[in-house]
């Protein structure tokens, strides 16, 4: 089998769309990772299977997929044949985050009507001009997926409690503060008061992800809207926080599953 790759990534001027991102790949697998904004996907070839808040899904067909902000997930084939996506991701006037809890407990929707839309929203978002139609299109889109989410918010949310949650949130706060200059463990464990093994424990079993792990995805995804803006990948890296070039290329990759400069030209 060929190892394909094909990605086309842009921004369009259209409020409540973060970014467009369409995909198709046959055997890249995405680690876990986490977004800043609401990730909106459908699968139009295979399939895909991923983790999400430590529960394992899928993407049947004609199923939409939303996952919320800040939660770790992964994603890999699930056919021989690799999967194409297409992505939507969209910022908190869309859905704010009252509704992370119930997209956790129900990522995959299977709703053809919403499927529907969030086909004709990305064929709107592909033609410079039609912004008045992707933003009717995506205040619908809207309007269905939090009628979907709604009625959730009355019932159990599946809150693990712990103890240290309280550490681990604020550490999240710290981290989200110092993402560019970046912060020692040392130094972020005396600003909370927590041994740095407590810490990196305590955040790791309240999120799924390690702190380190987490800084790394939230500037990708700086990385990702600046690399649309057109700036160059060298001035993306400083200004995203990462050491040089390569220290850039080597975590988006991975991330994204191209180098920076692919994904710039793709837009």
């Amino acid at each position: 089998m060929v190892h394909r790759q094909e990605v086309s990534a842009w921004r369009p001027h259209v409020p409540g769309v973060v970014e467009v991102f369409h995909a198709h790949f046959t055997e890249y697998a995405y680690p876990m990772h986490v977004h800043d904004a609401w990730t909106l996907l459908i699968v139009d070839d295979g399939a895909v299977r991923y983790d999400l808040d430590r529960h394992e899904h899928g993407t049947p067909h004609d199923t939409v997929t939303l996952l919320p902000p800040h939660v770790p997930h992964n994603g890999s084939p699930a056919t021989p044949h690799g999967f194409r996506k297409r992505v939507i991701y969209l910022d908190a006037t869309q859905l704010d985050e009252s509704f992370i809890g119930p997209a956790v407990d129900g990522p995959d929707l299977a709703d053809p009507v919403l499927r529907t839309r969030v086909g004709q929203l990305h064929s709107a978002l592909r033609h410079p001009g039609d912004e008045l139609e992707a933003a009717s299109r995506l205040a619908l889109i809207g309007e269905r997926l939090r009628g979907h989410l709604r009625p959730r918010l009355t019932g159990p949310t599946g809150e693990r409690p712990s103890p240290d949650r309280g550490v681990a949130h604020t550490l999240r706060e710290l981290l989200d503060a110092r993402l560019v200059p970046g912060i020692a463990l040392d130094e972020a464990a005396r600003l909370v008061h927590a041994h740095p093994a407590h810490l990196v424990r305590a955040f790791s079993a309240a999120f799924g992800i390690a702190p380190h792990q987490y800084v790394n995805s939230r500037r990708v995804d700086r990385a990702r809207r600046l690399l649309l803006d057109g700036r160059p990948p060298s001035e993306v890296a400083t200004a995203t926080g990462f050491y040089d070039q390569s220290h850039l290329t080597r975590h988006f990759k991975r991330l994204v599953g191209v180098t920076p400069g692919r994904y710039a030209r793709t837009a």
